[in-house]
Protein backbone atom coordinates (compact mmCIF):
# COMPACT_ATOMS: atom_id res chain seq x y z
CA UNK A 1 0.00 0.00 0.00
CA UNK A 2 0.99 3.58 -0.62
CA UNK A 3 2.51 5.39 2.35
CA UNK A 4 0.42 7.96 4.21
CA UNK A 5 3.07 10.58 3.38
CA UNK A 6 2.84 9.96 -0.38
CA UNK A 7 -0.96 9.82 -0.28
CA UNK A 8 -1.01 13.23 1.42
CA UNK A 9 1.51 14.67 -1.04
CA UNK A 10 -0.57 13.55 -4.03
CA UNK A 11 -3.78 14.78 -2.38
CA UNK A 12 -2.18 18.20 -1.86
CA UNK A 13 -1.28 18.33 -5.55
CA UNK A 14 -4.93 17.77 -6.47
CA UNK A 15 -6.08 20.39 -4.00
CA UNK A 16 -3.60 22.92 -5.38
CA UNK A 17 -4.88 22.18 -8.90
CA UNK A 18 -8.48 22.70 -7.73
CA UNK A 19 -7.71 25.99 -6.00
CA UNK A 20 -5.54 27.36 -8.81
CA UNK A 21 -7.86 25.95 -11.52
CA UNK A 22 -4.88 24.47 -13.32
CA UNK A 23 -4.40 20.92 -14.60
CA UNK A 24 -1.66 18.72 -13.19
CA UNK A 25 -0.08 15.59 -14.62
CA UNK A 26 -1.98 12.38 -13.79
CA UNK A 27 -0.33 10.78 -10.77
CA UNK A 28 0.36 7.53 -12.66
CA UNK A 29 2.73 9.44 -14.95
CA UNK A 30 5.24 9.59 -12.08
CA UNK A 31 3.91 6.61 -10.11
CA UNK A 32 2.85 4.00 -12.69
CA UNK A 33 2.57 1.17 -10.17
CA UNK A 34 -0.19 2.71 -8.06
CA UNK A 35 -3.21 0.47 -7.53
CA UNK A 36 -6.91 1.26 -7.18
CA UNK A 37 -6.58 0.89 -3.39
CA UNK A 38 -3.71 3.39 -3.49
CA UNK A 39 -5.93 5.78 -5.44
CA UNK A 40 -8.66 5.56 -2.80
CA UNK A 41 -6.00 6.30 -0.16
CA UNK A 42 -5.13 9.49 -2.05
CA UNK A 43 -8.81 10.35 -2.34
CA UNK A 44 -9.33 9.85 1.40
CA UNK A 45 -6.30 12.01 2.15
CA UNK A 46 -7.86 14.75 0.01
CA UNK A 47 -11.20 14.38 1.84
CA UNK A 48 -9.35 14.62 5.16
CA UNK A 49 -7.76 17.87 3.95
CA UNK A 50 -11.20 19.26 3.13
CA UNK A 51 -12.64 18.28 6.51
CA UNK A 52 -9.65 19.77 8.31
CA UNK A 53 -10.38 23.00 6.42
CA UNK A 54 -13.98 23.04 7.68
CA UNK A 55 -15.89 21.09 5.02
CA UNK A 56 -18.39 18.36 5.91
CA UNK A 57 -18.82 14.99 4.25
CA UNK A 58 -22.47 14.83 3.10
CA UNK A 59 -22.56 11.84 0.77
CA UNK A 60 -21.04 9.77 -2.02
CA UNK A 61 -21.12 9.50 -5.80
CA UNK A 62 -20.75 6.53 -8.07
CA UNK A 63 -19.09 6.77 -11.45
CA UNK A 64 -18.18 4.61 -14.43
CA UNK A 65 -21.44 2.68 -14.21
CA UNK A 66 -21.86 2.02 -17.93
CA UNK A 67 -20.27 -1.04 -19.51
CA UNK A 68 -18.85 1.10 -22.32
CA UNK A 69 -17.03 3.39 -19.86
CA UNK A 70 -15.69 0.44 -17.88
CA UNK A 71 -14.29 -1.11 -21.04
CA UNK A 72 -12.75 2.21 -22.02
CA UNK A 73 -11.06 2.50 -18.60
CA UNK A 74 -10.10 -1.20 -18.60
CA UNK A 75 -11.95 -2.03 -15.38
CA UNK A 76 -14.85 -4.28 -14.46
CA UNK A 77 -16.50 -2.23 -11.71
CA UNK A 78 -17.60 1.37 -11.05
CA UNK A 79 -15.74 3.85 -8.85
CA UNK A 80 -16.85 6.20 -6.06
CA UNK A 81 -16.05 9.61 -4.67
CA UNK A 82 -17.03 11.89 -1.78
CA UNK A 83 -19.62 14.68 -1.73
CA UNK A 84 -18.85 17.67 0.51
CA UNK A 85 -21.24 20.31 1.75
CA UNK A 86 -19.84 23.10 -0.45
CA UNK A 87 -20.58 20.98 -3.55
CA UNK A 88 -24.37 20.87 -3.05
CA UNK A 89 -26.33 23.34 -5.19
CA UNK A 90 -29.95 23.86 -6.19
CA UNK A 91 -31.61 23.99 -9.60
CA UNK A 92 -31.19 27.35 -11.32
CA UNK A 93 -27.65 27.91 -10.06
CA UNK A 94 -25.37 30.13 -12.14
CA UNK A 95 -21.78 28.88 -12.19
CA UNK A 96 -18.56 30.66 -13.11
CA UNK A 97 -16.96 28.55 -15.81
CA UNK A 98 -13.53 29.91 -14.88
CA UNK A 99 -13.83 28.34 -11.42
CA UNK A 100 -13.37 24.85 -12.91
CA UNK A 101 -10.61 23.17 -14.87
CA UNK A 102 -12.64 21.15 -17.39
CA UNK A 103 -16.30 21.11 -16.26
CA UNK A 104 -18.84 18.66 -17.68
CA UNK A 105 -22.38 17.66 -16.65
CA UNK A 106 -24.02 14.27 -16.17
CA UNK A 107 -27.68 13.35 -15.67
CA UNK A 108 -28.38 11.31 -12.53
CA UNK A 109 -30.77 10.23 -9.80
CA UNK A 110 -29.93 11.34 -6.25
CA UNK A 111 -30.84 9.12 -3.27
CA UNK A 112 -31.36 10.76 0.12
CA UNK A 113 -30.71 8.08 2.71
CA UNK A 114 -32.77 7.69 5.87
CA UNK A 115 -31.16 4.57 7.41
CA UNK A 116 -27.55 3.47 7.71
CA UNK A 117 -26.31 1.18 4.93
CA UNK A 118 -23.23 -0.82 5.86
CA UNK A 119 -21.55 -4.12 5.20
CA UNK A 120 -20.33 -6.17 2.25
CA UNK A 121 -23.72 -7.74 1.46
CA UNK A 122 -26.00 -4.69 1.13
CA UNK A 123 -28.80 -5.51 -1.32
CA UNK A 124 -30.98 -3.42 -3.60
CA UNK A 125 -33.94 -4.20 -1.31
CA UNK A 126 -32.06 -2.76 1.67
CA UNK A 127 -31.26 0.36 -0.34
CA UNK A 128 -34.90 0.89 -1.27
CA UNK A 129 -35.96 0.41 2.35
CA UNK A 130 -33.29 2.82 3.60
CA UNK A 131 -34.02 5.57 1.06
CA UNK A 132 -36.09 8.49 2.33
CA UNK A 133 -36.65 9.84 -1.18
CA UNK A 134 -35.05 10.25 -4.59
CA UNK A 135 -34.90 13.30 -6.82
CA UNK A 136 -33.41 14.44 -10.14
CA UNK A 137 -29.84 15.71 -10.12
CA UNK A 138 -27.02 16.88 -12.31
CA UNK A 139 -23.47 16.02 -11.37
CA UNK A 140 -20.80 18.58 -12.16
CA UNK A 141 -17.62 16.69 -12.92
CA UNK A 142 -14.17 18.21 -13.31
CA UNK A 143 -10.72 16.81 -14.04
CA UNK A 144 -7.93 18.30 -11.98
CA UNK A 145 -5.40 16.14 -13.83
CA UNK A 146 -5.22 16.08 -17.64
CA UNK A 147 -7.82 13.79 -19.23
CA UNK A 148 -5.39 13.57 -22.14
CA UNK A 149 -1.94 15.07 -21.63
CA UNK A 150 -1.33 17.91 -24.13
CA UNK A 151 2.24 16.80 -24.82
CA UNK A 152 2.41 13.03 -24.33
CA UNK A 153 -1.22 12.45 -25.43
CA UNK A 154 -1.44 9.88 -22.65
CA UNK A 155 -4.98 9.41 -21.27
CA UNK A 156 -5.45 9.30 -17.54
CA UNK A 157 -6.33 5.95 -16.00
CA UNK A 158 -9.02 4.92 -13.53
CA UNK A 159 -6.37 5.23 -10.79
CA UNK A 160 -5.89 8.88 -11.72
CA UNK A 161 -9.64 9.48 -11.77
CA UNK A 162 -10.26 7.88 -8.36
CA UNK A 163 -7.39 9.84 -6.81
CA UNK A 164 -9.07 12.96 -8.22
CA UNK A 165 -12.18 12.23 -6.08
CA UNK A 166 -13.73 10.38 -9.03
CA UNK A 167 -13.80 13.74 -10.86
CA UNK A 168 -16.57 15.10 -8.64
CA UNK A 169 -16.98 18.86 -8.36
CA UNK A 170 -20.64 19.45 -7.50
CA UNK A 171 -24.24 18.29 -7.37
CA UNK A 172 -27.25 20.28 -8.59
CA UNK A 173 -30.51 19.04 -7.07
CA UNK A 174 -33.98 19.82 -8.39
CA UNK A 175 -37.30 18.44 -9.54
CA UNK A 176 -39.69 16.42 -7.39
CA UNK A 177 -38.87 14.42 -4.28
CA UNK A 178 -40.31 10.93 -4.74
CA UNK A 179 -40.61 7.88 -2.47
CA UNK A 180 -38.93 4.79 -3.96
CA UNK A 181 -42.19 2.82 -3.85
CA UNK A 182 -43.97 5.45 -5.94
CA UNK A 183 -41.92 5.09 -9.13
CA UNK A 184 -40.28 2.37 -11.24
CA UNK A 185 -36.79 3.82 -11.15
CA UNK A 186 -35.63 1.85 -14.18
CA UNK A 187 -37.97 3.95 -16.33
CA UNK A 188 -36.96 7.36 -14.99
CA UNK A 189 -35.91 9.23 -18.10
CA UNK A 190 -34.49 12.62 -18.98
CA UNK A 191 -34.11 14.87 -22.00
CA UNK A 192 -30.93 16.90 -21.55
CA UNK A 193 -30.61 20.13 -23.52
CA UNK A 194 -27.94 22.79 -23.91
CA UNK A 195 -29.21 26.13 -25.16
CA UNK A 196 -32.47 24.43 -26.23
CA UNK A 197 -30.66 21.80 -28.32
CA UNK A 198 -31.08 18.18 -27.22
CA UNK A 199 -27.65 16.83 -26.23
CA UNK A 200 -28.57 13.53 -24.56
CA UNK A 201 -31.51 11.35 -23.61
CA UNK A 202 -31.47 8.29 -21.38
CA UNK A 203 -33.13 5.96 -18.90
CA UNK A 204 -31.98 5.32 -15.34
CA UNK A 205 -31.88 1.58 -16.11
CA UNK A 206 -28.56 2.43 -17.78
CA UNK A 207 -27.08 2.52 -14.27
CA UNK A 208 -26.35 -1.15 -13.60
CA UNK A 209 -29.90 -2.13 -14.60
CA UNK A 210 -31.45 -0.16 -11.73
CA UNK A 211 -30.02 2.99 -10.05
CA UNK A 212 -30.42 1.47 -6.58
CA UNK A 213 -27.84 -1.14 -7.61
CA UNK A 214 -25.33 1.70 -7.69
CA UNK A 215 -26.12 2.67 -4.12
CA UNK A 216 -25.79 -0.94 -2.94
CA UNK A 217 -22.45 -1.20 -4.73
CA UNK A 218 -21.11 1.92 -3.00
CA UNK A 219 -22.17 0.61 0.43
CA UNK A 220 -20.47 -2.73 -0.21
CA UNK A 221 -17.34 -1.05 -1.59
CA UNK A 222 -17.04 1.25 1.43
CA UNK A 223 -17.28 -1.63 3.92
CA UNK A 224 -13.64 -2.84 3.71
CA UNK A 225 -12.53 0.68 4.66
CA UNK A 226 -14.75 0.65 7.76
CA UNK A 227 -17.09 3.21 6.16
CA UNK A 228 -20.84 3.25 5.52
CA UNK A 229 -23.58 5.36 3.95
CA UNK A 230 -25.01 7.30 6.86
CA UNK A 231 -28.53 8.67 7.50
CA UNK A 232 -29.05 12.04 5.87
CA UNK A 233 -26.39 11.52 3.23
CA UNK A 234 -26.93 12.13 -0.48
CA UNK A 235 -25.74 9.45 -2.88
CA UNK A 236 -25.58 9.94 -6.64
CA UNK A 237 -26.40 6.66 -8.37
CA UNK A 238 -24.37 7.26 -11.53
CA UNK A 239 -24.99 8.92 -14.87
CA UNK A 240 -27.32 7.52 -17.48
CA UNK A 241 -26.05 9.90 -20.17
CA UNK A 242 -22.64 10.74 -21.53
CA UNK A 243 -20.86 13.66 -19.90
CA UNK A 244 -21.67 16.91 -21.73
CA UNK A 245 -18.99 19.59 -22.12
CA UNK A 246 -19.76 23.13 -20.99
CA UNK A 247 -18.84 26.63 -22.16
CA UNK A 248 -19.41 30.11 -20.78
CA UNK A 249 -22.89 31.24 -21.81
CA UNK A 250 -24.37 27.73 -21.87
CA UNK A 251 -27.72 27.00 -20.21
CA UNK A 252 -28.62 23.39 -19.44
CA UNK A 253 -31.98 21.79 -18.70
CA UNK A 254 -32.52 18.19 -17.66
CA UNK A 255 -36.23 17.49 -18.17
CA UNK A 256 -37.33 14.43 -16.18
CA UNK A 257 -40.97 14.67 -17.29
CA UNK A 258 -43.30 13.99 -14.31
CA UNK A 259 -40.34 14.33 -11.91
CA UNK A 260 -39.69 17.91 -12.94
CA UNK A 261 -36.43 19.43 -14.16
CA UNK A 262 -32.97 20.57 -13.10
CA UNK A 263 -31.35 23.63 -14.65
CA UNK A 264 -28.04 25.44 -14.46
CA UNK A 265 -26.03 27.93 -16.50
CA UNK A 266 -22.42 29.00 -16.91
CA UNK A 267 -21.03 32.53 -17.11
Amino acid sequence: MISAELALELAQQHEQARREVKSIDPITAEHPDLTIDDAYAVQQAWVDLQIADGAQLVGRKIGLTSRAMQQQMKIDEPDFGALLDYMIMRSGVELRHADFVDPKLEVEVAFIIGKRLSGESVSIEEVLDATEYIQPALELIDARSYRVHPVTKRARTVVDTIADNAADAGVILGGEKVKPADVDMRWIGAIFTCNDVVEETGLAAGVLGHPANGIAWVARRLAPYGLAIEPGQIVLAGSFTRASPTRPGDRFVADYGPLGSVTCSFV
